[in-house]
């Protein structure tokens, strides 16, 4: 079965304040739909000091997404968790998880870009004995358990409230490679691993069970597309939109360790959700990472078995709001109800 998701990060190169106030609104409107036309999950992703402003605040913005909606599931993918105050951190998702009613699921991971600590005053050498004491602390203020010690006379802190509106707590993954299946499988957590590797998979319910937990979900990426346009016309929307497609491969290329190798291989694992090498429109095309398709192209690549996941990105790198549009209702009204 197809799943068909919808994704928000926001990232708009050149875009002044009132465009980006009614790229924010026209979200909301946006996420509502994907609701109303069968969409399976709205996506919020996360990061800094960008200088596109490519989307901070996930939580923030899902409980806009949670306010104007009533079913469809938000996934945070991923929250940089170190960059956060542990406690406040299980406040405000405990807060999110009550307004969603239990909607909301987070992919906790460790980010890849340093100037992100370093905009958050946080050491980069220390973030994963971080994030393990983070969410120790997180799973005991869950749980209503005190965490940590008063100040003053040492006795136990209150725990802190509201406990989530799920129980025991919200879903939240794991996401990255060996360490993170290590870390997820000691705490008993579930797992998103970076790649589709059977290897992480086993390693992950390996730690599970060596750690006296049953092992939880685990949620690999599905090989594709990062990011799938729907059109009448894809020869036209390359023409007119393929600079904005380009800029946000280009902005992800950028942040990758190393980047690409002069010839012009991949290098190293994936560490970010769109992973291109393209430096024009025409080889961005050609590359096959951006899906550009009519309604009849899409439903022939997933009844043929080639299109397991259909992420819609209506905001990509700053594209017209029409053309974002045009996109998300051909999937609603011509696809949707053709491949389910």
């Amino acid at each position: 079965m197809v799943h068909v998701v919808t994704r928000f990060d926001f990232r708009a190169p050149g875009a002044g304040p009132e465009e980006r106030r009614d790229r924010y609104r026209a979200a909301l409107d946006m996420a509502r739909y994907a609701e109303e036309s069968g969409h399976d999950a709205v996506n919020l992703s996360e990061h800094h000091a960008s200088e596109d402003d490519y989307l901070p605040s996930p939580l923030i913005a899902a409980s806009a997404v949670a306010a104007v909606t009533s079913r469809i599931p938000i996934t945070v993918w991923a929250l940089i968790a170190p960059l956060y105050d542990p406690v406040r951190l299980a406040e405000d998702i405990s807060v999110l998880d009550h307004l969603a009613s239990g909607r909301v699921s987070f992919t906790f991971g460790l980010g890849y870009r340093p100037v992100e600590y370093a905009l958050h005053s946080r050491e980069w050498r220390n973030r994963g004995a971080r994030l393990d004491a983070q969410l120790q602390t997180m799973l005991a203020a869950w749980r209503g358990d005190a965490v940590g010690e008063d100040p003053v006379d040492g006795s136990p802190r209150t725990s802190p409230t509201p406990r989530p509106f799920s129980q025991p707590h919200p879903l939240v993954f794991l996401g990255g490679g060996g360490a993170a299946a290590r870390r997820a499988g000691r705490l008993g957590m579930h797992y998103q691993p970076q790649l589709d590797d059977p290897a992480l998979t086993a390693l992950y319910r390996a730690e599970c069970l060596a750690h006296g937990h049953r092992p939880g979900l685990v949620v690999a990426p599905v090989p594709g597309p990062a990011t799938v346009f729907c059109t009448e016309d894809p020869d036209e929307f390359w023409a007119r939109h393929g600079h904005h497609l380009l800029a946000d491969a280009e902005g992800y290329r950028a942040w990758q360790p190393g980047g690409a190798r002069p010839d012009g291989a991949r290098s190293g694992a994936r560490s970010s959700f769109v992973h291109s090498d393209a430096r024009t429109v025409d080889e961005l095309r050609e590359e096959g990472v951006y899906v550009v398709a009519t309604p009849g192209q899409l439903v022939r690549l997933v009844r043929d078995g080639d299109l397991r996941l259909i992420t819609n990105h209506p905001l990509c790198g700053g594209i017209p709001l029409e053309a974002g549009w045009e996109s998300l209702r051909l999937i609603g009204e011509r696809v949707l109800p053709e491949i389910r």
